[in-house]
């Protein structure tokens, strides 16, 4: 098989394990709760990532990209923080909401993270991709509110939209040290984002769940964050930024049909009103990303 369409199959991939992530938290949160699944999930990517890159480092020994120094520690500290938040205002989200709009909602990640790099790091924003910022902003604000002709706004929602501000903080932070060993990067993320989930769980009171649930956790975070994250790295490394965002881009999409095969969801026409926008302003973004990189 040729590079290009392997590379293009970790893509779609890549996305495809993150869609499941939520469906099937919306099914696990029956039995454990939102900050200790969270905890978890994160712990699943980091061990799993640390015992894939000692594997790769036993059968294929090359020399290692650079690592993490004190001049990247703001960035660091401040990715581990907004990485201990954000799952856990998405597992409250889930918790609260259908997982079909929770999946759709995930597209406003990419308005936060355009909109902090414009305000804090002074990136340039394109027309085009104004005018889908804008499309996703209307569409979250549609699927943000309950029933027609009352103005109340569904908690799960805003759960979500708060989780993903934190990770368009996030991925600017994390933007800024991405020429460093993109494992250690995950490792670091996984394993110190959920021991801080892990102990904010405890305060908090909640009971760990049983054994074998637990092990459901930890194999969804390293197959949903830790894998899906791998394959989407070794994507881009053949296909570039702009090509790989675009197959990955199937993923709000994906869970939205994982959610209504696996729960048997059955969204309003607000919903569907929602998702046409979503998916107007996904092709908008896509063909700015893929002009942007000719």
């Amino acid at each position: 098989m040729k590079t290009k369409n392997l590379a293009t199959i970790y893509a779609i991939l890549a996305a495809a394990l993150y869609a499941i992530n939520i469906p099937l938290s919306k099914l696990i949160l029956k039995h454990a709760d939102p900050t200790i699944t969270a905890a978890f999930l994160y712990l699943g990517a980091g061990v799993g990532l640390l015992l894939c890159g000692s594997v790769e480092k036993l059968l294929k020994p090359k020399a290692g990209q650079a690592r993490l120094t004190k001049k990247e520690l703001p960035y660091t500290v401040a990715m581990v923080v907004l990485d201990i938040i954000a799952p856990i205002l998405l597992m409250f989200g889930i918790a609260r909401t259908n997982s079909a709009n929770v999946s759709l909602l995930n597209n406003f990640e990419i308005v936060a993270t355009s909109v902090i790099a414009l305000m804090i790091f002074k990136e340039v924003i394109s027309p085009r991709l104004w005018l889908a910022i804008l499309m996703v902003t209307l569409a979250s604000m549609i699927l943000s509110f309950e029933g027609a002709g009352a103005f109340t706004l569904n908690e799960g929602s805003l759960f979500v939209l708060g989780a993903c501000v934190c990770w368009g903080f996030e991925n600017n932070c994390t933007k800024r040290i991405s020429h460093k060993s993109s494992t250690e990067i995950v490792v670091i993320k996984g394993c110190l984002s959920g021991l801080g989930s892990l102990c904010i769980a405890l305060l908090l009171g909640e009971c760990l769940p049983q054994v074998n649930w637990i092990l459901a956790i930890l194999g969804l975070g390293f197959v949903a964050y830790g894998l899906s994250i791998k394959f989407y790295i070794m994507a881009q490394q053949h296909l570039g930024a702009a090509k790989t965002s675009a197959y990955y881009s199937v993923a709000p999409f994906l869970g939205v049909a994982f959610s209504m095969a696996l729960l048997k969801e059955q969204p309003g026409i607000q919903f569907y009103l929602a998702m046409c926008i979503m998916v107007a302003a996904t092709v908008i973004m896509i063909k700015d990303h893929a002009d942007a990189a000719q």
